[in-house]
């Protein structure tokens, strides 16, 4: 066990971080409870992906399992060359078929948009980046997203996430969104701006945090999630999405008290266990694992756990840097005297990259890439610098 590094502890404010855009603070409402849009769609917010790629879904079927990418702040509001790196990872990479053929869609973490949803920022930043990659992009809005200007335009709608429910909540498919500029992608056809994506091989859970720092549930949404998690099919992975993280060893914003709060309440009233945990917010990688208060089964020798993976790396240009000891960076597996039971197993903090995750009927394979810098050649391409495996069943660590 290693003396507290020099990030502020687990879950604590930290009252010097600035605004995210100084410039422009007389005009912002600030960082409170955004007031949620209504659905697009019916409770409780389900969307089969057969519904969107019944091809793919047919396919994996026959060959028994599935793959899709993941990320979150991937807004190239003030450098665009960041973002378009990982767009043209995400490109290459859903060329590639692995033991279950090619990925099938690309779930977005949050914080499409920077700084406030506008609805000027999709061209630039959500669609024409996409261009070229011809997967569905659906997901969960971060606090970004939700963030409101308070100056009236018609650039900046009043209420918060017009914008994204536009362009991701569209009531029928084949809807071309008056954001999308020149692109031909359409919008996604998700019923809510939280809501539960079904598929052959698991279940994602997608649940906004709203705009606050460290996120805020009111009680309506968190009895959908409780009822959510208890509705999974048990068959097949239980897999939770979320915009703030849980836990994170960064400098900047750090784990989240409220929402480990929340899954755990969560978890505990609707009797099942997520069995892996993403989320963004943080501009970097990092993956955890939590050591299960119980006991592992009989004759195992490696204890259950539920990994938890922020990915938030996605092309936002500004990355935040890791804590460190005494000015040398944390070397993992590193447990940190904060957050017990919980280990940090692998990091960086100084690239952009992307998640490939692969699913099966007993596995849960995450595949972190990362992509050239800015100043690198780009022929280079994306190279694989973090991987695990974990036997969802069981619950134990197969590699990583």
């Amino acid at each position: 066990m290693s003396k507290h590094p020099t990030a502020h502890r687990f879950g604590e404010p930290r009252p010097s971080v600035a605004p995210p855009h100084p410039q422009q603070a007389p005009l912002y409402r600030g960082e409170g409870f955004e007031a949620l849009p209504a659905p697009t769609g019916k409770p409780p917010f389900r969307l089969d992906l057969s519904e969107l790629v019944p091809d793919a879904v047919a396919a994996a079927e026959k060959a028994g399992g599935m793959s899709f990418h993941m990320v979150g702040d991937t807004g190239g509001v003030k450098d665009p060359t960041p973002q378009l790196l990982v767009a043209r990872g995400l490109e290459q990479d859903a060329a590639i078929a692995g033991p279950y053929g090619r990925p099938a869609f690309f779930y977005h973490l949050g914080d499409v948009i920077y700084f406030d949803g506008q609805a000027s920022g999709y061209a630039p930043q959500f669609y024409e980046p996409y261009a070229h990659y011809e997967l569905p992009i659906l997901g969960i809005p971060g606090n970004h997203d939700g963030a409101v200007m308070d100056d009236g335009t018609r650039d900046n709608p009043l209420p918060s996430l017009a914008t994204f429910v536009r362009n991701f909540c569209a009531a029928r498919p084949g809807t071309r969104s008056p954001d999308a500029g020149e692109a031909t992608r359409t919008a996604m056809i998700q019923p809510n701006v939280y809501w539960t994506l079904l598929s052959p091989f698991a279940t994602i859970v997608g649940l906004y945090t709203n705009v606050p720092e460290g996120g805020v549930v009111e009680p309506d949404q968190a009895a959908w999630f409780e009822a959510e998690l208890a509705a999974a099919p048990a068959d097949r992975p239980l897999i939770v999405a979320l915009h703030h993280p849980l836990y994170s060893l960064d400098t900047y914003h750090s784990g989240s008290k409220p929402m480990a709060a929340l899954l755990a309440a969560a978890t505990k009233k609707a009797k099942r266990q997520p069995h892996i945990v993403f989320s963004a917010h943080v501009h970097n990688y990092q993956r955890f694992t939590v050591a299960d208060a119980k006991p592992g089964k009989a004759g195992e020798a490696a204890p259950c756990v539920t990994p938890f993976i922020v990915a938030g790396a996605g092309g936002y240009h500004n990355l935040h840097k890791m804590a460190q000891i005494d000015g040398k960076p944390l070397m993992t597996p590193y447990q940190d005297a904060t957050m017990p039971g919980v280990t940090l197993n692998s990091y960086f903090d100084d690239r952009f990259g992307f998640l490939r995750v692969t699913v099966s009927g007993t596995e849960i394979a995450v595949e972190s890439y990362t992509v050239p810098r800015p100043q690198e050649p780009w022929s280079r391409g994306a190279r694989l610098f973090d991987s695990m495996r974990l036997d969802w069943g069981r619950r134990t660590l197969l590699a990583g």
